[in-house]
């Protein structure tokens, strides 16, 4: 059996990628750790009574634990990540996602310079006006005091760390950009995206949260598109020091978004809006207008294509987060 180890197992994609490991006929054996500071055990049911998976509660900013947990590994899929502070720390974000990077890299140095996939995200293009964004495209950061750069920031750093190890080392890395996931398992908080609070507000009949005007753009992609894009990355040799969007193509806005996802829920009720302006954040805000990917890249290479359409995906996630907010009640009235 293929060993592989993911970090963030636990969290959204990091639990649907295990679990479709575990299934796959390729026999993986898979070893994940999480802090699970955001990350939840729910999320890994379907693994853990599954004897080829063995789960670790810790940091990865412990360098000796990950290595430890990579001996014998194929190869590390690095998901373990602090996300954008729009309300939280920049300093989180900064340290956790680099010292986190560098620990996995370093992991997989020692062990016989396994294969490393890492998780990056479509905010690194920043502000670039220039649809859709293609793997080579300009990364545009906005101003260092706004701290809502600091998540981009980390991952750009992270990408050069892959390939300063791939150049220094022979380490065969590649690099995964995924845009707008959402889908069974992931976070009901902002944490998790727009469409988690929005569906979290309309299943509870409460306004839903429009930052700014709403009419910037987003693509959102399903989670087993994203899964199988991300297995497909790590399975081809021709992937080793290439970058891949990972996403769908479907642009909508947030305030389009909110609507269709009210509809869903609550389809003879108009929908409940509340905006809300950036300057009410704390500190200056910046907000990335409009975000696209080309896949072309994994289309060619891999043979990628994202299959389920947004209201399809939409559909089946409200129907497992109003499962996951009824078993929450239930438990909390017990």
């Amino acid at each position: 059996m293929k060993k592989i180890l993911i970090t963030g197992v636990a969290g959204f994609v990091g639990s649907n990628l295990a679990a479709a490991l575990l299934q796959s006929p390729k026999g993986y054996q898979v070893v994940g750790l999480d802090d699970l500071s955001h990350g939840f055990m729910r999320n890994l049911a379907g693994c853990l009574s599954d004897p080829r998976f063995v789960f670790r509660e810790g940091d990865v900013r412990d360098g000796e634990l990950l290595t430890k947990l990579a001996e014998g590994a194929a190869a590390i899929i690095h998901l373990a990540t602090y996300k954008i502070p729009r309300y939280g720390n920049a300093y989180d974000t900064l340290t956790i996602n680099v010292k986190g990077t560098e620990n996995a890299l370093h992991a997989a140095l020692k062990n016989n310079k396994c294969k490393v996939v890492f998780s990056s995200t479509s905010d690194v293009y920043g502000k670039n006006p220039k649809l859709p964004f293609t793997e080579h495209s300009d990364m545009y950061m906005g101003e260092p005091n706004v701290k809502r750069w600091a998540y981009a920031v980390s991952k750009m750093l992270d990408e050069h760390y892959c390939f300063a190890f791939m150049k220094e080392y022979g380490l065969p890395v590649a690099i995964v950009r995924y845009f707008g996931g959402y889908g069974p398992n992931q976070n009901m908080t902002w944490w998790g995206g727009p469409q988690s609070v929005f569906m979290h507000c309309a299943l509870e009949n409460k306004p839903m949260p429009i930052h700014g005007d709403g009419l910037q753009t987003r693509s959102f992609t399903y989670i087993s598109d994203m899964v199988d894009g991300t297995i497909r990355v790590l399975e081809s040799d021709r992937t080793v020091g290439e970058v891949f969007n990972v996403g769908n193509t479907h642009e909508i806005t947030i305030l389009e978004l909110a609507k269709l996802i009210w509809r869903l829920i609550r389809p003879t009720e108009e929908p409940k809006l509340e905006m809300i302006s950036y300057r009410s954040f704390s500190g200056r805000y910046e907000d990335v207008r409009n975000r696209t990917p080309e896949i072309l890249k994994a289309r060619t290479l891999l043979g990628f294509e994202p299959k389920v359409g947004l209201e399809e995906g939409l559909l089946r996630t409200i129907e497992w987060q109003r499962r996951v907010m009824t078993a929450e009640k239930e438990a909390a009235n017990v």
